[in-house]
């Protein structure tokens, strides 16, 4: 469905509740094309210019005044820490206390994203899923991610405002070496069973943030962001060590007893999102681990 005419003319303030390494780029290619960029985060002097820094804690119930214009609201949460806490601190209690701010301040938003993580659906057997998958979280963070998801959809209903859940799979990108550190310091190991991984280049999950929250037909409720083609984690693996010029990683044996991949193994379709028009600079990691070892591109605090 195309939105009333005229719902996005001029410049857009947006909002972006949680400027980390993905939100700040996020939010510079929303500056990039003039919107006014508004960004919460704990230490805002860290922010560059082009977002204008609040200080803001999403786990605190008192959060700084959402701008009266804002259209858009990105929530781009993340954990302190791996454990069960932390992670219903941030997801649980920091997306409601965003709510509780935007739907109490009358802003003229028509869109709230919610990034989220291909971690709801836990493992597929190496299966395909996509955005009609029913979510089955294998861990605590799946679980909890999911209730946020739950909670963005229940408290949106009925409000008039777009909830929009972009599932992310594994980030990499300048700053997100762990797979290239990994090879270069000879931990790497190569599974004795096929694992499929699906990722995205922090640049393309960024981009893939500017066009759902900007995009003239009203969104679905969720989109997979991942690249175009999932690949076995053996195979990502010696192709690192190809670009690096070392030797391939070692395999695994059949009876080590390595705890399976916190990811699971299954393959992330994105047609519905490219169906949108979206188109990935990075289709695959090949191009995006080749970007990155040749240092194209900047890490923001």
């Amino acid at each position: 469905m195309r939105l009333p005419e005229g719902w996005q003319t001029g410049l857009m303030t947006v909002l972006l509740a949680g400027c980390g390494d993905l939100g700040t780029e996020a939010g510079l290619r929303f500056a990039t094309v003039g919107h006014r960029v508004v960004g919460w985060r704990r230490s805002p002097e860290k922010l560059p210019a082009a977002i204008e820094g609040v200080a803001a804690d999403l786990s605190s119930g008192e959060l700084p005044p959402v701008p009266a214009d804002t259209t858009a609201v990105v929530v781009a949460i993340a954990a302190d820490s791996p454990t069960e806490e932390a992670y219903r601190t941030a997801y649980v209690d920091g997306l409601s206390n965003v709510l509780d701010a935007v739907l109490a301040s009358g802003a003229s938003v028509r869109r709230i994203l919610f990034v989220s993580s291909t971690a709801v659906y836990g493992d597929a057997g190496g299966g395909w899923i996509d955005e009609r998958t029913t979510p089955e979280p294998g861990g605590f963070s799946g679980r909890i991610i999911r209730e946020a998801e739950e909670l963005l959809d229940s408290r949106l209903r009925g409000t008039g405002i777009t909830p929009v859940v972009l599932r992310l799979g594994g980030i990499y990108g300048p700053g997100r070496t762990r797979l290239i550190d990994q090879v270069r310091g000879g931990t790497a190991v190569i599974p004795a069973a096929s694992r499929f991984t699906n990722r995205i280049h922090r640049d393309d999950a960024a981009a893939a943030i500017v066009h759902l929250c900007t995009m003239d037909v009203v969104p679905a409720t969720v989109y997979l962001g991942v690249d175009n083609e999932p690949a076995e984690l053996g195979e990502v693996l010696g192709f690192l060590a190809a670009e690096l010029g070392l030797p391939r990683p070692a395999s695994e044996s059949i009876d080590s007893g390595a705890e399976p991949s916190r990811g699971g193994n299954k393959r992330a379709s994105n047609g519905l999102l490219r169906s949108t028009g979206f188109e990935l600079q990075y289709p695959s990691f090949r191009e995006g681990y080749r970007a990155i070892l040749a240092g194209v591109g900047v890490r923001h605090p």
